[in-house]
This record gives structure tokens, C-alpha cells and sequence, in this order.
């Protein structure tokens, strides 16, 4: 580990805040398609339990769902320290490993389900339509827990990604391609997020 490194390292220990429990990252197929990309994608994976996450999030935008079964086959093998969940658009169960890896499935899509999976229950008399709450739609989302922060590579822009979950998460924007994404670029953004005072919409 690099000087630098070592002193973001320290950094960090001495914050007396918190660092995030559960991380996001935002990444696309394309990134993957860059050498190197999933030793990076492991090295992430492996910084992030070590600086403190419980759970990993790892979301792979795709222009092209032909590549999905390509990309999760891939994908479950990452050489992870922790169990993987790989989930694309044609899975309907909840992923529950320290990390899941979620391949093209939009946020709008599993919202959907969610509404729909609400609807069949009202309609068959199961739930009552005036008692629909924030719990009935959470227990019905792929990915239920709410991201402490989530890291986005390469623009500052999100893609259609977690859009229930991630209403109250800290966002941390980072020019650094993935390519390039280094264990110091993974520090900066724990720091920014223990630096920050969260206020969960209020």
C-alpha cells in the first residue's frame, strides 16, 4: 500500500463517525468490458469490508440484455470475500448475500413489480387498499435495504438504479473512471461520507 494510501487509512480510523454499513456502486457493461475490470471490481469488493461495510451493492446498468447471462455467469465468479448474490431481470427473488450484484434489472422495473405484486393482493382480497404502506412495497423489492452511500464512477449522473432504496443515501460523485479507480479513490469517498452530517430528508 502506497504513503497515501496508508495515510487515508489513518484518516479513517481516527474519524470518529461511522463508516457506511452498506455500500452501492454504480458501474455499466461497458466498464466491464475494459481490462482489468473485475480484478477492480474484487479489489472494491475487498476494501469495502475492511474499511467497515457489512453489505456490498453492486449495480451493472446494460444497454444490450443479451449480455446479462453473459455478465452474471462472470460475474458469480468474482473472487469475493464474501458470499454473492447475482440477480438480472428474469429473477423475482430477494437477494440476501453480504453481496448482491444486481445486471440491468432498473430500479423502475422492480418498483413496478412491487405495485403489481400489491395490486394482485388487493384484488384478491388479501390487502386492504386504505392500509397500503412504505412496508407492504419494501417487502416486495429484490433489494430491500436502503444503501448508506453510494459511489458512482465516471459522470455525475445516476442511472435508473435503486430508486426506492436510495431516496435517503449519501451520494459520492467521482470523475475517476473505473479503469482507473484505485484503493485511494475508495477512501476519499468513506471519508466524504463520514465527514458529512446526515440528515435522512429532514
Amino acid at each position: 500500500m502506497g504513503l497515501y494510501d496508508a495515510y487515508l487509512g489513518l484518516r479513517h480510523r481516527r474519524n470518529p463517525a461511522d463508516p457506511p454499513a452498506h455500500v452501492a456502486l454504480v458501474i455499466t457493461e461497458r466498464d466491464l468490458l475494459e481490462q482489468g475490470a473485475y480484478k477492480t471490481l474484487e479489489s472494491f469488493l475487498g476494501w469495502a469490508f475492511e474499511f467497515g461495510a457489512k453489505r456490498v451493492t453492486v449495480s451493472v446498468s446494460v444497454l444490450d440484455e443479451a449480455v446479462v447471462d453473459t455478465l452474471a455467469r462472470e460475474l458469480a465468479d468474482v473472487d469475493a470475500p464474501e458470499a454473492i448474490a447475482v440477480r438480472t431481470p428474469a429473477d423475482t427473488a430477494r437477494a440476501n448475500a453480504p453481496i448482491r450484484v444486481n445486471i440491468g434489472l432498473g430500479g423502475k422495473r422492480e418498483f413496478a413489480a412491487a405495485v403489481r405484486d400489491i395490486a394482485e393482493a388487493v384484488e384478491a382480497g388479501e390487502l386492504d387498499p386504505d392500509e397500503v404502506a412504505e412496508a407492504d412495497i419494501e417487502q416486495r423489492l429484490i433489494f430491500p435495504e436502503e444503501p448508506d452511500l453510494v459511489i458512482k464512477t465516471g459522470a455525475e449522473r445516476l442511472s435508473d438504479f435503486l430508486i426506492w432504496q436510495s431516496v435517503y443515501s449519501e451520494l459520492y460523485f467521482t470523475d475517476v473512471n473505473w479503469r482507473d479507480f484505485r484503493k485511494r479513490d475508495y477512501l476519499r469517498a468513506v471519508l466524504d461520507y463520514q465527514n458529512r452530517q446526515r440528515r435522512f430528508g429532514r
